[in-house]
């Protein structure tokens, strides 16, 4: 199934029930009081987490999503029924947004969190409600009320631990199909990945870490080049990002180069994703180019202050290492976070 992340829906809850006229007729008393009941509300429209859902991808075929009505009262001051609430299922980490307002209503990132989005109309009184010391046959009902009714955008963050993030062609899918029960796309070409996706890197029952992996980066994707930017928003939940820089990359590329238009195109799509940890990995340690000018590219690195790991995702070179590192800094940011909870 194609992967979307991005929905615009329109949601409407279920007007309310009107309120019934009618008068209590028995045997003995032909002329009883008003009994006639309340209307029942109109059913409210819900949005739901949902972990067996990955992908938007069914809203581009439905976009009008209504609840049922709330069913009139009756006679013997009968409350008519609730109309059914309607569940829209979503995957988690999609975030709900007031198409009108911009306003953010939910951040759904647990496995059935939800939200009422719409709520259903109350429903209207029946005579019975009307009845007073002096007014004790009332001929008047209330119509039900309309439910509420506005346009929703949806959009899905994935969430994962790490982000791996670099140009196009460096090797990011072929890495985590190593460390990872992913299998994405690999080829010798541009853009291979045009979607994210997520890999979970199982090493023990202990270290269990999950990773983003986007379409590559280019130059000026803050202009729409490439893919542009559409799919930073994916990484922006992670606790860090794997930097992956292809070492054999012929000139006029340079790893240093590499790395810094990344990160201006980070901090173009926002300042706080640019800001974010960063590990470098410099990829394809097992072609000769890369063998030949590692020692001078780790050098000028440590100008920067940022760790380095060579690796290569073809032979797995590397790999134990870097992958040590990462359960450090993981189990790092989930103490931190656990700790930030309580104060």
């Amino acid at each position: 199934m194609k992967f979307v992340d991005k929905a615009r829906i329109f949601v409407k809850g279920g007007k309310g029930g009107d309120g019934c006229i009618s008068f209590l007729r028995e045997r003995f008393r032909p002329r009883g009081g008003p009994d006639g009941g309340n209307g029942g509300d109109g059913g409210n429209v819900l949005i739901r987490a949902d972990k067996q859902k990955e992908t938007l991808y069914d809203f581009k075929f439905k976009q009008h999503f209504k609840a049922k009505n709330g069913q009139p009262g009756k006679g013997k001051n009968q409350t008519g029924k609730k109309g059914e609430d309607l569940v829209i299922h979503v995957p988690v980490g999609t975030v709900v947004t007031d198409n009108a307002t911009g306003d953010i209503l939910a951040d759904l990132i647990f496995h059935s969190q939800e939200i009422v989005v719409a709520k259903g109309g109350r429903g209207g009184r029946g005579n019975a409600s009307f009845a007073t010391s002096v007014r004790k046959a009332p001929r008047i009902k209330e119509t039900g009320k309309p439910g509420e009714e506005r346009w929703l955008n949806l959009e899905i963050k994935l969430i994962a631990d790490i982000g791996i993030i670099g140009l196009p062609n460096v090797g990011k899918s072929t890495f985590i199909s190593r460390i990872s029960s992913a299998h994405p796309k690999i080829g010798d070409y541009p853009f291979t990945t045009l979607t994210p996706s997520l890999g979970v890197a199982n090493l023990d029952d202990d270290n269990i870490f999950v990773i983003a992996d986007i379409p590559g980066i280019v130059k000026d994707a803050h202009k729409g080049k490439g893919l542009g930017l559409n799919f930073l928003r994916h990484i922006e939940r992670t606790s860090f990002l794997l930097h992956i820089i292809d070492l054999a990359a012929p000139p006029p590329r340079d790893p240093i180069s590499d790395f810094n238009i990344i990160n201006q195109e980070l901090s173009n799509y926002k300042k706080e994703v640019g800001l974010k940890p960063q590990i470098v990995v410099l990829n394809k340690i097992d072609l000769p180019y890369a063998k030949q000018r590692l020692k001078d590219v780790k050098e000028r690195f440590k100008g920067i202050d940022i760790d380095v790991f060579p690796i290569s995702a073809i032979t797995g070179e590397g790999i134990p290492l870097l992958l040590k590192e990462l359960t450090n800094r993981i189990s790092f940011f989930k103490l931190k976070k656990r700790n930030e909870s309580f104060i």
